[in-house]
């Protein structure tokens, strides 16, 4: 009986051990989890030394919405956080602050974008070749140096260009 409960004993262990071994060498083990920092960035409560420039990220236009005359065009900023603050005074925040200035086909006008839902969404949009520029400006309206992107598409004929 006691040789039983031993190899039995024994059997468990090794389970166990096995389990141990395959977690710590990460075999079976999913990923850590990225810390808050790496994904959104610097805390709003300290300041950044030497922050590094701001950068854009603009994709292609979706295809998915061209047929129907509607352009959805993905984004993101980097050392930039993207809100709905403005004034010469918001230029000394850090982390520092912007927003997009949002421009179609060069028309005169422009619409501002502080909201950061990461696409920029057009509808209505008529059939042909178009264009659209992305810039990522400071809270003073001025473009970051270099942080300008233009992206062109073609609004397929059956476009209905109702929405």
């Amino acid at each position: 009986m006691k040789r039983i409960v031993l190899v039995l004993v024994a059997v468990a262990m090794a389970g166990v051990v096995a389990v141990w071994a395959q977690n710590s060498t990460g075999a079976a083990a999913e990923p850590a989890p990225r810390s808050a920092k790496e994904v959104r960035g610097a805390s709003p409560y300290i300041g950044v030394k030497d922050e590094p420039p701001p950068k854009l990220i603009v994709d292609e236009p979706l295809p998915d919405g061209l047929p129907e005359g509607i352009v959805w065009i993905q984004y993101r900023t980097e050392n930039c956080r993207i809100l709905p603050v403005f004034g010469k005074e918001a230029l000394t925040l850090s982390p520092r602050v912007g927003h997009l200035h949002v421009r179609v086909d060069d028309l005169p006008w422009l619409w501002a974008d502080a909201s950061d839902s990461n696409t920029v969404d057009i509808g209505g949009m008529p059939p042909g070749e178009h264009k659209v520029t992305i810039e990522l400006v400071d809270a003073t309206h001025r473009v970051y140096p270099g942080q300008s992107k233009t992206v062109k598409f073609t609004i397929p004929q059956r476009a209905s260009g109702s929405h």
